[in-house]
């Protein structure tokens, strides 16, 4: 059996164990999770969708500490430290944390008949899940890294599942329609237990599957809904469910347009389980107000202003296009953007032309992103030029084309670093070794 005694050695082994980085289907990953005898004894939730997941997980994580319980919360990808992927009650995993349950399941997955391979997402989501078997939390929240009906979380039972927004993404694992797409991520769901879909245009495929399976069905708009804008006198608004009000709520902490059907989905999901985990009104202010994410619409204090959004297609980059509109008046707008080229990034283009006025293009450490040079003969098939309001530049790091944007603005001026999480923390890590 391979063993490694760091956590950095066991992940760059994992880079490059299994012969390709996704692999569709769980037969592998459940014969390992057999015989690990894996099982968590809390309440899970699963948190699935194009757009819209990590926030979702980010505010039931923070209501459900607010009420005192031991939590959970498995998210992916992470930005500057794998550690982000494992929380412990509001901190990363550490390193000794981690450690032996990568031992636990490189031993269970050699001690197969006939031993199998997982990719580095369904090995390291094993450890982690084995990890919280280990420790005696409350509630798990679980994060679907790709789909939902074959993504490697969905071994797991969910115990209420969410599914938050439905867009076209991942066509070539998940279909190329948004009806094909939502019958994947609606392979969450289970009989008998919350099925939760905060998309306002569900696909009548996510229905339907629903239906079949028997799952009690809780669609956004017919079900649950929030009431009150954005603009509003005195910045409030409520949450209206089934069997429940939560009224006078305060905006949460994460901005942004979408924020609040997130918020009304993960308030759904705790209405759902009120008999397990009970919050009270107390709990959900209070988990409002100290919410936090990194990267999803974050806007950094101090001039030029800085805003990080990891929004990687057409969806995603709509509603960062609407919030920039939303910010107030800046003379420029610089953006560092770099992309994977199986994403649309002419439709990402296409929502934020109007919004950028200088492009800073990177490539970034990948095989499988876009080079600058590619990026580029988007724009200007866009119909980008340079001048004295425009320009577009091409740089070999996220660091380097950030370093530009910085050089040009002024005070008065802004930089969106977005287009991918490969962007966001490479400008992050920047800044990080700035700092010391």
């Amino acid at each position: 059996m391979t063993t490694y005694s760091s956590l950095d050695a066991w992940l760059a082994h994992l880079e490059s164990a299994h012969p390709v980085g996704i692999d569709m289907g769980l037969t592998r990953i459940r014969k390992v999770k057999d015989a690990l005898g894996l099982e968590l004894r809390c309440p899970v939730i699963t948190v699935g969708g194009t757009n819209g997941k990590g926030s979702t997980c980010a505010m039931l994580e923070s209501i459900l500490r607010a009420a005192g319980y031991r939590v959970g919360c498995h998210t992916s990808p992470h930005l500057l430290e794998f550690n982000e992927r494992a929380r412990i009650d509001g901190r990363n995993a550490t390193d000794d944390e981690l450690l032996p349950h990568f031992e636990a399941v490189e031993a269970a997955r050699t001690s197969l008949p006939e031993p199998v391979s997982l990719t580095y997402f369904e090995f390291t989501a094993l450890a982690i899940l084995h990890l919280y078997a280990s420790l005696p939390l409350d509630a798990v929240i679980l994060e679907v890294g790709l789909g939902g009906r074959l993504d490697a979380v969905n071994i797991i039972d969910a115990d209420c599942a969410i599914v938050t927004s439905i867009d076209i993404d991942h066509t070539e694992y998940l279909g190329d329609t948004r009806e094909k797409i939502a019958f994947e991520k609606a392979g969450i769901f289970r009989p008998g237990r919350p099925a939760i879909c905060a998309d306002p245009a569900a696909p009548q495929t996510l229905i339907d599957h629903a239906q079949a399976i028997g799952a009690q069905l809780w669609l956004f708009g017919r079900d649950f809904r929030y009431e009150g804008q954005a603009g509003s006198e005195r910045q409030q608004w409520s949450y209206v469910g089934p069997t429940m009000r939560r009224s006078a709520l305060a905006y949460p902490a994460l901005r942004g347009a979408n924020q609040l059907i997130n918020t009304s989905a993960a308030l759904a999901a705790l209405e759902a389980l009120r008999d397990r985990l009970p919050v009270s009104a107390q709990d959900v202010r209070l988990g409002l107000a100290n919410v936090e994410l990194p990267g999803r619409f974050q806007v950094l204090p101090g001039r030029p202003s800085i805003i990080y959004d990891v929004g990687h297609n057409p969806h995603a980059a709509a509603v960062l296009a609407q919030n920039l509109g939303s910010m107030g008046f800046f003379r420029y707008t610089y953006a560092v953007f770099g992309a994977m080229r199986d994403k649309d990034i002419a439709g990402v283009v296409k929502h934020l032309k109007g919004e950028v006025d200088h492009w800073c293009l990177t490539d970034l450490p990948l095989a499988r992103a876009a080079s600058a040079k590619e990026l580029e003969a988007v724009l200007r098939e866009a119909g980008i030029e340079d001048g004295p309001d425009s320009s577009v530049k091409r740089f070999a790091s996220p660091a380097e084309a950030f370093q530009d944007a910085l050089s040009r603005a002024t005070e008065d001026d802004r930089i969106a670093v977005f287009g991918s999480f490969y962007t966001v923390a490479g400008v992050m890590a920047y800044r990080k070794s700035r700092q010391h």
